[in-house]
C-alpha cells in the first residue's frame, strides 16, 4: 500500500470516528457545545465510541490472525467458542443478580468465561506438544454448540428481564460502555496486539505451512501458541466490553486484504482500525435509526456483512490471496 493510499485511509478513519461522536439521536455541534452538549458527549458518546473503537479492533485483528494459523478464510474469533463461554458466564452473572452490585461485575464475569472457553480450546486442540489447527478449530465449534445450546436453556427459563439483557448481551450492547471499563480492555487488547503483530513474520511463514516455517527458523507450536494466546486475550476484552459482536473478525481481513495485500505486517494493523472503524459505523446506526429505541451493534454488523460477505465468497482470487 502506498503512503498516499494510507494517509487517505487513515484520514477516513478520523473522520468515520469524529461523525460517530457527534452524530446521534441528537446532533452535536463542536463549536457551539451547551452544558447539555458537553455532559452527553463526555459521559455517553465518547466512551461509547472509544468502546466500540477498542471492540473492532481486537475483533479485525484477530479474525486476520485466525485466518492466518487456521489457514481458513472462514475462520473468525468466534468461532473458537469465546463468544459463547463469555455469553454464558455473563448470564450466569445476570441471574445471581450481580450487576445490582456494580456495573463492572457482568464485564468481569465475561472476560473470566472467555478466558476458561479459551483455556479449554486450547486444552483440546494440543496434541504432541503443540497446537493443531484442525484440532484447534473442532474444538471450538464443539465448545460452542454446547455453550450455546446451555445458554439458549437458561434464557428459556428465566424471568423476562434478564432474558432481555442475555439477549442484548448476545447481540452486542454498547449502552453499557462507561470510562471504568476502558482502562482494562485498553490494556488487554494493546497487548494482544503487540504480540500478534510482533509475530506477523512468523505468521507469514505459517500461512505457507508449518514445514516452510520451521525451515525459516520458526518454532512452528510456539508461535501459533503465541499467536493462539494473542487471539485469545483481545477476544475476551472484547466480549467484556461490550457483548458478543460477530462478522467483523470475518469479513475485515477480506476487504483489508483485497487493499493492501496479504502481508501480515500490515494486514494485522490495519484490519484493526478498519474493524474500529467498522464498529463506530455500525454502532453510530444502531442508536439513531430507530430512536430513541436502539438497536444492538451485532445487529447492525451482521446485516452489513453478511451480503458482503457472500459477495466475497463468489470472488475465489479474494479468498485465494
Amino acid at each position: 500500500m502506498s503512503k498516499i493510499k494510507f494517509l487517505f485511509l487513515i484520514s477516513v478513519l478520523v473522520i468515520t470516528f469524529s461523525v460517530s461522536l457527534f452524530l446521534g439521536p441528537r446532533i452535536i455541534n463542536p463549536f457551539e457545545l451547551n452544558g447539555t452538549d458537553k455532559e452527553i458527549l463526555l459521559m455517553i458518546r465518547l466512551p461509547r465510541v472509544i468502546v466500540a473503537t477498542l471492540m473492532g479492533m481486537a475483533l479485525g485483528a484477530s479474525g486476520a490472525v485466525l485466518q492466518g494459523i487456521l489457514r481458513n478464510p472462514l475462520a473468525d474469533p468466534y468461532i473458537l467458542g469465546i463468544s459463547s463461554g463469555s455469553a454464558l458466564a455473563a448470564t450466569l452473572g445476570l441471574l445471581s443478580g450481580m450487576y445490582m452490585f456494580s456495573n463492572f461485575s457482568i464485564p468481569l464475569t465475561a472476560f473470566i468465561g472467555a478466558s476458561i472457553v479459551s483455556i479449554l480450546v486450547g486444552l483440546f486442540g494440543w496434541k504432541k506438544g503443540g497446537l493443531w489447527p484442525g484440532r484447534l478449530l473442532l474444538a471450538g465449534i464443539g465448545l460452542s454448540f454446547l455453550f450455546y445450546a446451555i445458554l439458549m436453556l437458561i434464557i428459556s427459563i428465566s424471568a423476562n428481564e434478564v432474558t432481555r439483557r442475555a439477549l442484548l448481551w448476545i447481540f452486542g450492547d454498547l449502552s453499557i460502555a462507561e470510562w471504568s471499563l476502558i482502562p482494562y480492555g485498553f490494556l488487554f487488547i494493546l497487548a494482544g496486539l503487540y504480540i500478534c503483530i510482533s509475530r506477523a513474520k512468523a505468521l507469514n511463514a505459517l500461512m505457507l505451512g508449518d514445514d516452510f516455517a520451521h525451515s525459516l527458523g520458526f518454532s512452528v507450536h510456539r508461535e501459533r501458541l503465541l499467536l493462539f494466546a494473542s487471539v485469545a486475550i483481545m477476544t475476551s476484552a472484547s466480549v467484556s466490553l461490550g457483548g458478543t459482536i460477530g462478522f467483523i473478525g470475518l469479513i475485515i481481513p477480506h476487504i483489508v486484504r483485497f487493499l493492501a495485500g496479504a502481508d501480515n505486517k500490515k494486514l494485522i494493523p490495519l484490519s484493526a482500525l478498519c474493524g474500529g472503524a467498522f464498529l463506530c459505523i455500525a454502532d453510530m446506526i444502531g442508536r439513531t435509526i430507530m430512536s430513541p429505541a436502539e438497536i444492538p451493534s451485532g445487529i447492525i454488523t451482521a446485516i452489513i456483512g453478511s451480503p458482503y460477505f457472500l459477495y466475497l465468497l463468489r470472488k475465489k482470487d479474494v479468498l485465494s490471496t
